[in-house]
């Protein structure tokens, strides 16, 4: 239990959080406000769609074998860091509001860890998927040629990098001993660390736009060349396609995080005329939407994945045998696959451009769209 005794002068480990939330002036009412139950609600609404959505994803990925390749493995990667972003965030929202007082430092720290290390691997993971595409689009591939260990190894060590930044604060990296540096926001943890977390959080974004950026151009160059072999509405498609998907990608995710982001900035470089706390909560909230927008990006627009989750869907909801469940999608045999590669490999990877490549279909051309 958290006393109001001091451990040693100019450190305060045994007070309470309720002692650091009103030094810092983000006082907590004791009681439930109009306000906290609306950002309850909101939340845990959002933390439903999150798991449910990712857990779909998930399931199709491991049912399907189609989908067992490089990039679907960091889809999955994806969608089990954004599963944890939800369960994360749902267990705040059983512990803010009036809760947030009667919580132990321990806990507290325990909570804000959990948020901080689901976000970070949900952000390494969309890095590694902008880098992949980038690989097997320079390469001219259909899939990665990277073998299923190093992949699981590259999952791993995002998982540490996640886990890492969020005990970071728990060993040593608060305010504890240094109230006049505590943040408004998050009143134990110091605004030097936020400014940290925030700038790291703003440079992997810029190298997602770099990468995404130099595809697009990559391709649209590549399209150009290939104009003269192909139809001008094939090449307007391709083009379009791609515009798209990168536009997706990246507006989804610029709008999702960059009010957090700055206002995270904000509180970590001490604006006092900014008033962070009036948006924060919104902010956290809009950033959690990204964790389930990603599967709709990455997943939902593949005709093989909707097919998939159909089939799962089907199979919960209206109990269908497991013979008409094993037909729900076709699987590659080696042969299959490299003659699928030979037909279907590209200058561009694919000639929709789209970033991520997959047709469930070996006789279609290879200039068919598998995404809408």
């Amino acid at each position: 239990m958290d006393t109001v005794t001091e451990d040693k002068e100019g450190c305060y480990f045994n007070r309470s959080v309720k002692f650091f939330y009103e030094e810092s002036g983000k006082n907590i009412s004791d009681h439930w406000r109009k306000r906290d139950y609306v950002i309850v609600t909101l939340g845990m609404t959002v933390c439903f769609i999150v798991i449910f959505s990712n857990l779909l994803v998930i399931g199709a990925i491991l049912k399907n074998r189609r989908f067992h390749f490089p990039i679907y493995y960091l889809l999955g990667n994806l969608a089990l860091a954004d599963l944890f972003s939800g369960i994360s965030y749902l267990h705040l929202m059983f512990h803010t509001g009036p809760w947030t007082i009667k919580l132990s430092k321990h806990q507290w720290f325990v909570r804000q860890g959990l948020i901080d290390t689901s976000l970070t691997a949900s952000v390494l993971n969309l890095l590694a998927v902008a880098v992949e595409r980038h690989q097997t689009i320079f390469n001219m591939q259909l899939h990665s040629k990277m073998s299923t260990r190093r992949v699981f190894v590259i999952m791993l060590f995002i998982w540490v990098v996640a886990i890492i930044m969020g005990l970071v604060p728990t060993m040593g990296w608060h305010c504890l001993c240094d109230l006049p540096n505590c943040s408004t926001m998050a009143p134990m943890y110091s605004r030097s660390y936020l400014v940290f977390w925030g700038v790291l959080n703003l440079l992997t974004f810029s190298i997602m736009v770099a990468v995404y950026t130099r595809i697009f151009i990559y391709v649209r160059h590549k399209s150009k060349q290939m104009s003269q072999h192909t139809s001008q509405m094939r090449y307007k498609e391709t083009v379009v396609n791609l515009m798209k998907t990168v536009s997706m990608i990246l507006g989804c995710f610029v709008i999702c995080w960059t009010p957090g982001l700055v206002v995270l900035l904000l509180d970590g470089l001490g604006c006092e005329k900014c008033k962070v706390l009036r948006y924060e909560k919104y902010c956290l909230v809009l950033a959690e939407c990204n964790s389930f927008v990603n599967p709709i990006i990455y997943s939902f627009r593949d005709k093989d994945m909707r097919k998939t989750f159909k089939d799962i869907l089907c199979c919960v909801f209206r109990r269908r045998s497991s013979n008409n469940n094993s037909n729900s999608g076709a699987h590659f045999n080696t042969v299959d696959h490299e003659t699928y590669k030979s037909r279907t490999a590209v200058p561009i990877g694919r000639s929709n451009g789209s970033p991520l490549i997959h047709d469930g279909s070996e006789d279609k051309p290879a200039t068919s769209n598998n995404w809408d």
